[in-house]
């Protein structure tokens, strides 16, 4: 885990690139900027992996200790040695048996930056490398490549890269050409890149780059509005949802992943708490085509190891993962699609708690993710508030049956104006299909958990709202201390465990505000007939101001009048 002044150099960082790179945009839209930014951040980050292995190579090479080690005196000369090194240094399996990607020549990042100011025509020289290592060089000679431009001479670097990963194919967005970027601006934008470090302090190129990465995506997705929100949930929030479901050890699924937020920040929480990134495997699915490659550049930055399916597809139509049965879901589907259904659909299996209504995808996303849960399996998804207590087209049966097979665990009722995308308000749904207890949780069958978080949260500025840390704590502390059976007690206004009886008396609504009740109001010390006077004379006095103006509106009424 980072020290709190590491903490500090990366907001920092954040803050000086994303000023400097804003200020490079122009007059290209953020949603096509962000591809040429985030691009270019994924070609620092495998380059600077590579760079650091290449360095460990090295040193083994030359170290007498070492296995690998090349004896200078075995060579008749100097550059003998040296040319063995370097050659040395060209062999694949010292990368990828320590799973860092292999960097082609052409896409090291000292050869982009040394040939961005370049003026076409210009030929640079690869070094001692294989033929097959980079796009031919159009004189045909070996380890020398021609720049056309230097948008193309990215969409190549980028394109080497692919070939040489099976693991990236097809992920990598390969549009610089096509971008039209001013020349100058992306030339100085590759220099802007190229001032963040690969190491500070316990930090190396996976924290520092994906840090960067995810800042930039938030970012971004504020530029952006609306669009934005379609790949991207505010961190905060999906550090609450990761935090209450502590996904330790298993498969996590995401059906709706955008950008993969769910994933970057399980990771985070697993390492935070002392386990091994290791001990999780994650699955996703995504139809858009570039947020799906924005998601797996996030994953391959943090070296986290991820099935996304074939491509990117429809969750509903064109399941990734038919077989999957996760120990953990999470998603922040979009609230309320209308266009979602299609007749295949009809009888799917999914709908095992009945057949979504064809204007309100909500509840199919929760089905979708209930049937792949495993046995012991638990999830979280945001739905809009409508999803708590709305009877349109079946809901309410639905949710009559989710709650009678004892699935719903925990309804968190969020505050507004969390996300960048809408204005809808949301609520978290925690189901489980485990609640007879174990790993340190007691039996919670026939009981449901209520949190109303409305009131959490502070505006960080004119129109977002975010939680602290401690918002965070507070609504997570009180989940498990509920689920443990340790130093809970219901806090009126703000938490309360139900039982099944009492939620069918109330018709199976589920806002947590009808359990909560109200929160207890502070006492100011003043008696509380001298508070109804006091209010009452600030009645009256309100009534007679609403005369006196509407007495004045008048007359200006009856002046405009006789003037006509």
């Amino acid at each position: 885990m980072s020290t709190d002044n590491e903490q500090a150099f990366l907001r920092e960082l954040d803050k000086k690139l994303w000023t400097a790179a804003d200020r490079l945009r122009s007059s290209l839209d953020a949603a096509v900027y962000k591809h040429a930014v985030l691009g270019l951040i994924f070609l620092k980050y495998v380059s600077d992996s590579f760079e650091l292995r290449q360095q460990e190579v090295e040193k083994m090479l030359k170290d007498p200790k070492s296995d690998f080690f090349i004896d200078p005196k075995d060579f008749k000369a100097s550059e003998m040695y040296e040319a063995a090194i370097a050659a040395e240094l060209e062999l694949r399996d010292y990368y990828t048996q320590q799973n860092v990607f292999w960097v082609p020549a052409l896409a090291r990042w000292k050869n982009i930056q040394g040939s961005a100011k370049l003026p076409p025509g210009s030929k640079i020289s690869l070094g001692p490398v294989r033929a097959d290592d980079h796009p031919p060089a159009k004189d045909g000679g070996q380890g020398t490549y021609t720049i056309s431009s230097l948008g193309k001479l990215i969409d190549d670097a980028l394109d080497a890269i692919e070939r040489e990963n099976p693991k990236l194919k097809n992920v990598l967005n390969k549009t610089y050409t096509q971008l039209q970027l001013d020349p100058a601006n992306l030339g100085s934008l590759i220099d802007l890149i190229a001032t963040i470090p690969f190491v500070h302090g316990s930090l190396h190129a996976k924290d520092i780059l994906g840090h960067v990465y995810e800042y930039f995506l938030g970012q971004f997705a504020l530029a952006e509005g609306k669009k934005g929100g379609q790949y991207y949930t505010p961190k905060s929030i999906v550090s609450l949802i990761v935090r209450m479901l502590e996904p330790y050890k298993g498969r996590i699924y995401d059906p709706a992943m955008g950008s993969g937020g769910f994933f970057v920040q399980s990771e985070e929480f697993i390492e935070q708490f002392g386990g091994r990134l290791g001990d999780i495997s994650v699955y996703g699915q995504e139809s858009n085509p570039t947020t799906w490659r924005l998601a797996a550049m996030n994953m391959a930055i943090r070296g986290i190891d991820f099935n996304f399916g074939k491509e990117p597809a429809n969750t509903f139509t064109n399941d990734q993962h038919p077989a999957l049965r996760a120990d953990y879901v999470m998603a922040n589907p979009p609230f309320n699609v209308k266009e979602w259904w299609d007749a295949r659909l009809e009888g799917d299996a999914r709908w095992a708690y009945g057949t979504p209504p064809q204007g309100n995808a909500n509840f199919a996303w929760l089905q979708h993710m209930l049937h792949h849960l495993a046995p012991k399996g638990s999830m979280a998804l945001l739905l809009a508030n409508g999803s708590m207590s709305s009877n349109t087209g079946g809901e309410g049966e639905i949710r009559r049956k989710l709650v009678e097979a004892d699935l719903v665990e925990c309804m968190v009722a969020l505050p507004g104006q969390l996300f960048t995308n809408t204005q809808i308000p949301a609520c978290i749904w925690f189901l489980t299909k485990n609640k007879k207890g174990g790993g340190g949780r007691r039996d919670r069958s026939g009981e449901v958990l209520f949190i109303d978080a409305r009131n959490l949260g502070y505006m960080k500025d004119r129109v977002l709202r975010d939680f602290t840390l401690e918002d965070i704590e507070r609504i997570t502390g009180a989940l498990h201390k509920w689920q443990r059976g340790k130093d809970h007690a219901d806090v009126p206004g703000f938490c309360k465990g139900a039982s099944l009886d009492e939620i069918t008396k109330h018709d199976f609504v589920l806002t947590p505000g009808r359990y909560v009740g109200a929160g207890e109001a502070d006492d100011d010390g003043v008696p509380i007939k001298q508070k109804l006077a006091e209010l009452t004379d600030d009645l009256e006095a309100q009534f007679d101001e609403a005369a006196r103006l509407e007495k004045k509106i008048r007359k200006s009424l009856e002046t405009l009048v006789f003037n006509d």
